[in-house]
C-alpha cells in the first residue's frame, strides 16, 4: 500500500466528514500526511493500579475491573451518567457529563479503566474516563507509552479527539511496517546515525521505550531542519552566481569623510564589518548581507560608509526605514555628518509635497542625488534612479517581501543588499530566518557609553519614581514614559496613555510634557516628537512608536509602565532609547505585584544584563520563535512540525553541516545522485510561497 497516495477518506475510522475536517484543520490529505501529525506527549500505560493505590490527582491510572451498577442522574442537558466500578477489592465512581447518549455500559463485563482521578466530596472519582472491554482491547493501546495528539474544537465536534486519532493511526501500523520511501539519502542516514523514515514514524507513534521516542524525534527534527538549511544554502549558491555591480574603488568621498569628518574613531567591530561589506562590493557578485547590531552600536555610521563606497564607484544608495520618524532621524544624522563632503542626500516620505517630489525625481534620475533616504515612498514606480547600486533596509522585518522586491527591480543589474536590524537575533534563528544571507555583527558599543542601570519596581512605588524624575529633570535631563495601551481597558486593568499623561501633568505642573502614539496624524506626531528632540518638553509620554529610531542623547530615563505586557526584545528596544549621551542613564520597569514565573524571569533578565544577544536567546527560550518581535516562524522556508529553534540548536548545526556537504560538489542539486533532495524540496515548496528569490 502506498501511504503517500492513500486518501485519508478511506482509512478505517475516517469517512467523508472526518476527512474534510482533517484536511481543513490539519492540512492532512493522505495516510502519510496523517503519520506526520506527531504526538506532543505520551502517557505511560505500562502499569496497572488497584483502586487502593490511588493517592494523587496528578497522574493517569489504569485499572482492570467491572461495573457493578450505573444510572442516569437528572434529565436533558444537565443529565449525567454515574457508574460504580470495582476491581474486586475497592469501588470508585465513574461519571460522565456529556455525550452520555453514546455510552453503552454493561455490568459484570471485564473492562480496562483509564483516566485521571479527581476528588469530589473527599473521595476519588473519574470524570469522563476511557472504558474499554478487555475483549476488544487494541494491544497497541497498552504497549506502555500512549501518544497524545493535538486536536481542535472542530475536530472534537466530529468526535476526533486524541484517542480517536490514535485509533485511526493504529490502523496504519501494519501498512507502515512494510516501509515508506525515505526522504534522506542513505549516506546521510548512516553518517549521522539516524533512523530510517519508516522506523522513525513507527517509533514516534508506537514507542516501546522513551529511547524510541528520543531517537524518532531526533531523526524527524533533523530532517525538518536539514531541508530548511538545504533550501537556504542552495539559494545562497544561486545568488553567488548572480552578477553584481563591481565596486572596487575607495575614492574621494570615502577618504574625505574618513580623514576629515569622522565624528569618532570606529570601534574594532565597525572596522571589521566595513571590511566584510567592502569585500562583497568588489567581488563582482551581488551582496546579500545582514547587519546585526545592538541599539546604539553604530550601524547607521557603517551604512553611511558603505553608501560612500557606492558613490565613489558611480552608484546611488537608498536607505529605506519603516517610519517617517526613523527616516527623518536618518536624514538628520547622515546629512549633518556628510555636510561639506560634496555628497548629496535627500529625503522622500509620505509627507514630501508634490512640488518637492518633482524636483527630487529629476535630481534622482540625473544622478545628482547620491543617497536617498525614505519610507515606503521609495518603492513607488515613478521613483527612478540613474544607477542604484546599494539598497539598505533598516529594521527590514517591518517591510513586506513584495515591497522590498520592488527596490531590487529599480536597476538592470540587481543592487547590492544590506539589511539591518537592531533586534539581536539568536544564532539558531539567524541560521534559519536569515540562513541564506551573509551575517555581520557589531558586538561593541562606541567608547564612552555607560551601561544603562535597570531596576524593577512595583507600580505601588510610583511616587518614589516621580521623585527620581524630578531630580533628573532638575539636573537638565529628559524622560520617556511608555505605556502599553492608548485607551483604558478595564478588563486588563492597565494604566492607559491618556490617564498617565493627565497624571504626569498633575504631578509635574512646572514641566512641559509631550504625548505621541500610533493613532495620531503623522504631522501631529512629528510636531510633538520634535518638541521633545529640541528640548522644549522635558517628558515624552508614548506608546511603542518610539521603540525604534528616536535619538535624543539628553534623555537619560526610560520608564516602562506595566512592563509585564512587553516581551523581552521589546523591553530591550525601548531601553535602547536612552544611554545615547555621556550621562548615566536609567531604565525603570514598573509592574503589578502578581507576576507569573515567566514574567518575573523576564524582569530579572532585564535587570541582570544589557547584552541584547543574551536577551534575544532568553526570549527565544521563554517564548519560542513564532512570537519573537520581527522574526515570525512564517519567515522560514517551510513550517516546523516537531523541531524547535529554541531548543534544537545542536541538531540545527548538524543539519546545516550535512546540507553544506550535499551542496559542496553539486551546488544546485542537478546531479542524479541528489535527485532525492531536489524532488523533496520541490514537493515542500508546493505548499509554501517561495519568496526566497527576493528576500
Amino acid at each position: 500500500m502506498n501511504l503517500a497516495l492513500q486518501d485519508i477518506t478511506y482509512i478505517k475510522g475516517v469517512g467523508t466528514k472526518r476527512a474534510d475536517t482533517l484536511r481543513k484543520e490539519l492540512g492532512v490529505s493522505t495516510a502519510l500526511d496523517l503519520l506526520h501529525h506527531y504526538p506532543y506527549k505520551y502517557i505511560d500505560r505500562s502499569r496497572f493500579y488497584k483502586i487502593s493505590d490511588i493517592d494523587s490527582e496528578e497522574a493517569y491510572v489504569q485499572i482492570k475491573g467491572e461495573i457493578i451498577e450505573f444510572h442516569t442522574i437528572g434529565a436533558g442537558k444537565t443529565a449525567r451518567l454515574s457508574a460504580m466500578f470495582s476491581d474486586g477489592q475497592g469501588v470508585v465512581e465513574l461519571v460522565w457529563f456529556r455525550n452520555i447518549q453514546y455510552l453503552k455500559l454493561e455490568t459484570h463485563v471485564p473492562y480496562l479503566l483509564f483516566g485521571k482521578p479527581s476528588v469530589f466530596d473527599h473521595r476519588y472519582n473519574f470524570p469522563h474516563p476511557e472504558l474499554t472491554p478487555l475483549a476488544k482491547l487494541n494491544p497497541l493501546s497498552v504497549q506502555g507509552l500512549m501518544p497524545v495528539y493535538n486536536t481542535t474544537d472542530k475536530m472534537k465536534s466530529v468526535r476526533l479527539d486524541s484517542k480517536a486519532l490514535y485509533s485511526i493511526i493504529s490502523s496504519l501500523h501494519d501498512p507502515l511496517k512494510q516501509g515508506v520511501p525515505d526522504t534522506l539519502g542513505m549516506d546521510i542516514v548512516q553518517r549521522y546515525h539516524l533512523l530510517s523514515l519508516t522506523d522513525a514514524l513507527l517509533k514516534i507513534h508506537f514507542p516501546k521505550t522513551t529511547e524510541d521516542i528520543q531517537r524518532a524525534r531526533e531523526r524527524l527534527k533533523f530532517e525538518e531542519l536539514f531541508y530548511i538549511q538545504l533550501s537556504l544554502l542552495r539559494q545562497m549558491k544561486r545568488r553567488e552566481q548572480n552578477c553584481g555591480i563591481t565596486m572596487p574603488k575607495v575614492g574621494h568621498f570615502f577618504n574625505t569623510f574618513y580623514r576629515q569628518f569622522l565624528p569618532f574613531t570606529l570601534t574594532g567591530a565597525q572596522k571589521r564589518v566595513v571590511k566584510e561589506i567592502q569585500a562583497d562590493l568588489k567581488s563582482g557578485r551581488q551582496m546579500n548581507r545582514l547587519l546585526q547590531g545592538d541599539v546604539g552600536s553604530g550601524k547607521t555610521l557603517v551604512a553611511m560608509l558603505c553608501a560612500l563606497l557606492a558613490a565613489d564607484n558611480g552608484c546611488q544608495t537608498c536607505i529605506m526605514a519603516p517610519t517617517e520618524i526613523l527616516a527623518n532621524q536618518h536624514m538628520q544624522t547622515v546629512s549633518s555628518m556628510l555636510a561639506g563632503t560634496g555628497v548629496n542626500v535627500a529625503l522622500l516620505t509620505g509627507s514630501t509635497t508634490k512640488k518637492q517630489r518633482e524636483i527630487l525625481h529629476a535630481r534622482l534620475s540625473s544622478g545628482d542625488i547620491h543617497i536617498l533616504i525614505g519610507t515606503h515612498a521609495l518603492i513607488e514606480d515613478n521613483v527612478q534612479f540613474a544607477n542604484l547600486g546599494l539598497c539598505i533596509i533598516d529594521e527590514q522585518h517591518r517591510f513586506g517581501v513584495a515591497q522590498r522586491a520592488k527596490l531590487w527591480a529599480k536597476n538592470i543589474t540587481p543592487p547590492h543588499i544590506l539589511v539591518m536590524t537592531a533586534t539581536p537575533i539568536p544564532r539558531t534563528l539567524a541560521m534559519t530566518v536569515y540562513g541564506d544571507l551573509s551575517v555581520s555583527i557589531i558586538d561593541e558599543l562606541p567608547p564612552g557609553r555607560k551601561p544603562i542601570h535597570t531596576v524593577h519596581y512595583s507600580l505601588q512605588r510610583r511616587q518614589t519614581v516621580y521623585q527620581f524624575i524630578d531630580q533628573q529633570i532638575s539636573a537638565g535631563r529628559q524622560i520617556y514614559v511608555v505605556y502599553p495601551l492608548i485607551k483604558e481597558n478595564e478588563k486588563l486593568d492597565l494604566k492607559d496613555l491618556q490617564t498617565g499623561f493627565n497624571e504626569l501633568c498633575e504631578a509635574f505642573p512646572r514641566y512641559r510634557i509631550s504625548m505621541v502614539h500610533g493613532q495620531m496624524k503623522a504631522a501631529d506626531k512629528d510636531y510633538q516628537m520634535q518638541r521633545f528632540v529640541s528640548g522644549e518638553t522635558q517628558i515624552l509620554v508614548a506608546t511603542t512608536v518610539i521603540e525604534v529610531g528616536v535619538n535624543v542623547p539628553n534623555a537619560s530615563v526610560m520608564i516602562i509602565m506595566n512592563a509585564e505586557r512587553f516581551g523581552l526584545s521589546q523591553l530591550h528596544q525601548l531601553r535602547g532609547r536612552v544611554g545615547r549621551g555621556a550621562e548615566q542613564s536609567y531604565c525603570i520597569l514598573l509592574t503589578r505585584n502578581d507576576l507569573t514565573k515567566d514574567t518575573r524571569k523576564r524582569m530579572d533578565i532585564m535587570v541582570a544584563t544589557n547584552d541584547g544577544f543574551r536577551i534575544a536567546e532568553a526570549d527565544l527560550q521563554l517564548r519560542g520563535p513564532g512570537d519573537l518581535d520581527g522574526t515570525q516562524q512564517s519567515g522560514l522556508p517551510f513550517d516546523l512540525k516537531i523541531a524547535s529553534l529554541a531548543t534544537d540548536g545542536i541538531i540545527l548545526e548538524t543539519a546545516r553541516k550535512a546540507a553544506t556537504e550535499v551542496l559542496q560538489d553539486d551546488p544546485l542539486l542537478e546531479s542524479e545522485w541528489n535527485k532525492i533532495y531536489r524532488q523533496r524540496l520541490d514537493m515542500l515548496r508546493m505548499t509554501v510561497a517561495n519568496w526566497s528569490e527576493i528576500s
